[in-house]
């Protein structure tokens, strides 16, 4: 199963975009569910370390509908809207509560695979530095990150809005961008899991 994780507090862009891509992987024959944190109630760690001595978080609110996603996914996909050059404080938070599960196992992101899609308001508005943070946090966490690779999707797909849902849908280098980080995305997958099924990894 594949998770799609949005960012975004509003029904707009990145939603969109997110569920363009679970449809492709769809049609692919991949499994995928989609999480957003719009309308959720998910708190900021305290970083208390209540989670290292429990061995689960002690906030309980809509992260425990998300944990078990993140869990038995073996892909993860974060989408996020750029907020003043970087990704939103939603989905940040979201990362930052992932702690707890890695608190209660440190090989839970172990072989899962990760890619990246953020959609700006302007041209250049900080989309590859957004996604640089997601990577950031999969290869800090064990999960292996996918690109797009060269010409035209260096780090994952990137979205031009203009600040609307009719920007994102005309955006067809955008879509060129995620067309090419998701065939990558999913062939490693298939091919990821070939060598797990042979007990090479």
């Amino acid at each position: 199963m594949i998770i799609g994780v949005c960012g975004s507090p509003r029904k707009q862009a990145t939603e969109y975009v997110l569920k363009e891509t679970l449809n492709m992987l769809e049609k692919k024959g991949f499994k995928t569910q989609f999480f957003t944190v719009r309308s959720k109630n998910i708190s900021f760690c305290q970083h208390c370390d209540y989670c290292l001595k429990n061995k689960e978080c002690k906030i309980k609110d809509d992260m425990y509908e998300l944990y078990p996603l993140l869990k038995k996914s073996k892909g993860i996909i974060f989408a996020s809207p750029v907020y003043n050059g970087g990704i939103s404080a939603q989905l940040k938070t979201v990362m930052d509560r992932c702690r707890a599960l890695l608190a209660a196992d440190r090989n839970v992101f172990r072989y899962k695979v990760g890619m990246a899609v953020a959609v700006g308001g302007d041209r250049i508005g900080g989309q590859e530095l957004a996604i640089q943070q997601i990577i950031t946090f999969y290869i800090l966490n064990g999960i292996i990150p996918i690109s797009g690779c060269s010409f035209g999707a260096n780090l994952g797909a990137t979205f031009w809005s203009k600040d609307s849902l009719k920007g994102v849908k005309e955006d067809t280098e955008g879509f060129r961008s995620l067309k090419k980080t998701v065939n990558k995305f999913a062939n490693f997958l298939m091919k990821f899991d070939l060598q797990k099924q042979k007990g090479d990894l």
